[in-house]
């Protein structure tokens, strides 16, 4: 049997970063994934395919509508046999590049699923034995079917079928308001497909405002996109004809029928076939690991990070995560647990939705006083003369310095634009020390000192 320093389940984000912190630190590591295809979620179902994908839509948007600009395109189509080869290719290459660091030799890599015997030794799928001192659980996330009856029968897409399609549906009924519904929903109407969105809850992409929701929700709705928010699922069934959806909505049974059903209703922790209870980590109900604020689950040498210990679904959360419990582990000195404080999000629909830091609903939880000025884009002249018309910058401020508290965007181009707060929040500077920096115009990132100057003529001399 081999023993280990650090053993991390699961070689996606989260198990691949704090593997190379682990062995940089000069501990004996070995990584476990049994997927059949090396690369985690990001790289081959999540992000980087999602984004490809999305981007190449847009393109096709905007060749449709080159009217707009004074231009004449004609005959603008999705060829779908070569946006998925092109696809292919391009997650190929950062597949490659993420195997090629999984294999380089700088730990052991093991072919396999495990599970926990005892809290310092795992089964692996293929009977060998691994033991070790410290563990870390990064094995992700995985598609969720909720209780609604006929859904989990009528066998529709996940995104992970959206995302391989070689084909435009002739129509789509999508179920889900979340981030992977409404970047999809979109692809998949822009691509060609005619797109009927099902939400249970009052507006799409609940965890954001109204305000944002609602920039959003316009935007779906004049490209043709059909929405139903505020609905109760109640039936869901399948047959040659394609799929039916029933549910309530302002009183009503409404039924909705499509070619296709796709299921974007959420994701849970990829923790069942761990043994997690024969290790002593305690997990919340639908499987989502306990962490501190070290990543530490409730046995303390073994962590936790990424999608399957929350408590976001973020990439860069995930790696932050990861390689502080490495550390950690390993005994290094004066770390800094994940700082809450520059939650960094974004949303890839078009118009884009980010948000970073403190926003108000959290401030106002607290009971906390701020200050916000907001600038919409339609009253700017980089945006103007874009077409990118819909959606504001918002700045979030301390009202007594003007220290930056938070930022949100819903916009052209707002996951780039939101990163103008990352450093100056970071940093905890104010709007005034935002203002001393140089805005080249016109560009857009020039939108965001409209807000900035407001909030500063609001400050105390």
């Amino acid at each position: 049997m081999k023993t280990y320093d650090f053993i991390c389940l699961g070689g996606g984000s989260a198990g691949f970063n704090a593997a190379r912190v682990a062995a940089g630190l000069g501990q004996k590591v070995a990584v476990i994934d049994g997927a059949r295809q090396l690369g985690g979620l990001c790289i081959l179902r999540g992000c980087m395919p999602s984004k490809t994908l999305l981007y190449t839509a847009e393109v096709l948007h905007h060749a449709r509508h080159a009217g707009r600009f004074g231009l004449k395109v004609t005959g603008a189509r999705a060829d779908m046999k070569a946006v998925h080869a092109r696809k292919l290719k391009i997650i190929g290459g950062f597949a490659k590049y993420r195997v090629d660091a999984l294999t380089s030799g700088q730990f052991d890599l093991y072919r396999a699923c495990a599970k926990f015997t005892d809290p310092h030794t795992l089964l692996l799928s293929d009977g060998r034995r691994l033991r070790a001192s410290h563990f870390l659980i990064g094995t992700g996330s995985k598609v969720s079917v909720p209780p609604i009856p006929g859904l989990k029968e009528a066998g529709g897409w996940t995104s992970d079928d959206v995302l391989d399609l070689d084909f435009v549906p002739k129509s789509v009924l999508v179920l889900g308001g979340g981030i992977v519904a409404c970047e999809l929903a979109q692809y998949l109407s822009r691509i060609g497909s005619k797109v009927t969105l099902v939400q249970r809850s009052p507006n799409i992409l609940r965890d954001h405002s109204p305000d944002a929701s609602r920039v959003v929700r316009q935007a779906f709705a004049d490209e043709g996109i059909t929405l139903f928010t505020d609905t109760q699922l109640q039936s869901v069934a399948s047959g040659r004809g394609g799929c039916t959806v029933r549910f309530l909505h302002n009183g009503r049974l409404v039924t909705r029928r499509a070619a296709h059903l796709f299921s974007a209703l959420g994701r849970e922790p990829n923790t069942a076939a761990l043994g997690l209870a024969a290790a002593g980590v305690k997990t919340r109900p639908g499987g989502q690991v306990v962490t501190n604020r070290w990543q530490q689950t409730s046995a303390p040498h073994i962590y936790a990070a990424g999608d399957c210990s929350g408590p976001v679904e973020i990439v860069h959360i995930a790696i932050a995560q990861a390689e502080l419990a490495a550390r950690h582990a390993a005994g290094v000195k004066r770390l800094k647990p994940v700082d809450w404080s520059l939650l960094l999000n974004v949303v890839f629909t078009d118009p884009q939705l980010a948000t970073i830091g403190c926003l108000e609903r959290d401030l106002d939880q607290r009971g906390a006083k701020y200050l916000t000025a907001t600038h919409p884009f339609n009253d700017h002249g980089k945006s103007i003369l874009m077409e990118a018309n819909y959606g504001y910058v918002k700045v979030i401020a301390e009202p007594r310095r003007g220290r930056i508290l938070g930022a949100e965007i819903v916009g052209k181009d707002a996951g780039e634009l939101i990163h103008a707060f990352s450093t100056p929040l970071a940093m905890r500077a104010t709007v005034r020390d935002m203002l001393r920096a140089p805005w080249y115009h016109p560009t857009l990132a020039e939108i965001v000192t409209y807000p900035l100057e407001e909030i500063a003529r609001r400050l105390p001399c």
